[in-house]
């Protein structure tokens, strides 16, 4: 019986030291708030960067002389 409880105990030991499980966690709620902080920039500046685009676009095609319909 002392067997089972002493290999129980070495396990729950091995188990509270580690800390694999917690950094992949970590690494998640990490790449959530990235995930987030971009979305936020973009609901924000989304017309003033699609503006800059359309901008961009008109000066290239009257540069090369062209139309694009």
């Amino acid at each position: 019986m002392k067997g089972i409880a002493n290999f129980a105990a070495s396990k729950l030991s091995k188990f509270r030291k580690d800390e694999e499980g917690v950094t992949a966690i970590e690494y998640g709620l990490i790449a959530g708030a990235i995930a987030v902080a971009i979305i936020a920039v973009l609901l924000i500046l989304g017309e003033d960067i699609n503006a800059l685009f359309e901008t961009t676009s008109d000066a290239l095609q009257q540069a090369s002389g062209g139309s694009d319909g």
